[in-house]
């Protein structure tokens, strides 16, 4: 059965490592084959990759388009042991992305992947908003910085 994709005016997609762009107008492909396919919306470029998990998924990213789990193999246990290290409840995630890399189900760990990007957002979130209410009461009890940290 063919995959059919609709690409709206100037919208990208990647068929194996060839990058499409549409032209002016909506366009609808129906593809066959076994060639790794990303959406514009899907496609993460390296320059892009700022944080932990986003390098994670450019590394799985890289894995699925080349169809070779050895190719980002070294940068993606590099990464996965900072993360882990850092954020230790994201252990099961992690996991599950592996296994999905060692069945070479290449699609279901970019997908989980992409999940792991929100868990980390959702984490930083967290960090940001917890630190905005350590500043604002130390703001409101008259404490700036590390003044009164001695007294």
């Amino acid at each position: 059965m063919a995959l059919k994709v609709e690409l709206k005016p100037g919208e990208k997609l990647i068929v194996g490592e060839t990058l499409i762009t549409n032209d002016k107008q909506r366009a609808r492909f129906f593809i066959q084959g076994d060639a790794p396919i990303l959406r514009e919306k899907d496609i993460l470029l390296p320059e892009d990759a700022s944080t932990m998990a986003q390098q994670v998924y450019l590394a799985v990213q890289v894995m699925y388009l080349k169809q070779d789990i050895t190719v980002t193999q070294k940068e993606y246990f590099d990464v996965i042991g900072k993360i882990l290290q850092a954020a230790p409840s994201t252990r099961d995630l992690i996991s599950d992305i592996s296994q999905a890399i060692l069945q070479e189900e290449l699609y279901r760990a970019l997908k989980l992947a992409k999940k792991l990007i929100e868990y980390e957002r959702t984490l930083i979130s967290h960090v940001s908003t917890s630190n905005s209410g350590i500043s604002a009461v130390r703001e409101h009890l008259g404490l700036s910085g590390s003044e009164g940290s001695g007294s």
